[in-house]
């Protein structure tokens, strides 16, 4: 069960390693683009490519889905970045139903851990295999795996490496399974006070705006927490007093002190620096409104950006 190419990796290493998959479930075709045209997610793609029978249901409390589903007689579920299940689903199979998460849980419970960890400025994260149950993210784990993440990693760079880990982990949680050999951890094992957990909740356009009142290191993990998708962002005032969304997807940290105020900013045919607090956040790379992604110089280049000019 699953949706996002982040689902895709683990099914193909199913598949390629022999593992009897009796069919996929993913979320029903959608609408996208000016033309509406209908787009199938990644999971299906892959199932249709490789014949696997499909399951696309609205509401997973459907009879027609969970009788469709029952003749599938599957002994296991699988769950990578799907929807929160219903206990009649979950609790379907003879050997439970298991779901990959791309963080070391308990931490980062929710929606978006990938980019949560990153915004944080965590220096690790990891993948959880865990035994669904009746709340989201909380079921006793299984295994887990632990991934570095660089000071200018950005999320894409850590999806993608934890995507091979993923996939990695479910075939070996599969393994474990099947040998009947499983041995399981409460979360709560894991941390002496539900404070000490920091959430990962769904990320909304508002979520991704800079504020450039914090400090270069807080703003510097932002952008990268978000990059290359959905993208930080803040606005650009022209001198008429229009405002230009501008998407930012790459920066530098330059610490120093100064006395410009925070949110100007100085440029040459190479740079913008905006003032922060404790220095300067340079932009490498950025983006406007009908354009592509550019690197600041390729921006400047086109764009007459004067000193009129406001981030905000």
């Amino acid at each position: 069960m699953g949706t996002p190419e982040f689902a895709v990796e683990p099914l193909k290493r199913l598949v390629e390693g022999g593992y009897n998959v009796v069919g996929c479930i993913t979320m029903p075709d959608k609408e996208a683009g000016r033309g509406h045209h209908i787009q199938f997610s990644p999971v299906k793609e892959y199932a249709l490519s490789q014949n696997i029978p499909l399951l696309q249901p609205e509401k997973l409390k459907d009879e027609q889905f969970l009788s469709d589903l029952r003749n599938w007689k599957a002994d296991i579920q699988i769950v990578v970045a799907f929807r929160m299940l219903p206990e009649v689903v979950w609790n379907m199979p003879r050997l439970g139903t298991f779901n990959l998460h791309a963080s070391l849980l308990p931490q980062y419970r929710g929606a978006a851990p990938i980019n949560w960890a990153v915004v944080n400025g965590e220096k690790e994260t990891g993948v959880t295999t865990f035994f669904l149950t009746h709340e989201i993210d909380t079921g006793k784990i299984i295994r887990q795996k632990k991934l570095v993440i660089g000071e200018n990693d950005c999320v894409g760079d850590v999806h993608d490496r934890l995507m091979d880990m993923g996939a990695d982990l479910v075939t070996e949680t599969m393994d474990i399974i099947l040998g009947g050999d499983v041995t399981t951890y409460e979360q709560k094992c894991f941390y002496k006070d539900e404070r000490e957990l920091k959430p990962a909740p769904k990320i909304f356009k508002e979520t991704c705006r800079i504020n450039w009142n914090q400090d270069v290191k807080t703003i510097h993990n932002f952008v990268r927490g978000f990059s290359p998708y959905p993208a930080a962002w803040c606005n650009l005032i022209d001198p008429q007093g229009n405002t230009i969304i501008v998407k930012i997807f790459e920066t530098e940290k330059i610490e120093s002190n100064h006395n410009q105020a925070i949110g100007s900013f100085k440029f040459d045919k190479k740079f913008i620096d905006i003032a922060v607090n404790d220095g300067y956040i340079r932009i490498k790379s950025l983006q406007i409104p009908g354009k592509k992604r550019l690197s600041t110089e390729e921006f400047l280049r086109g764009f007459k950006l004067t000193e009129e000019y406001k981030f905000e």
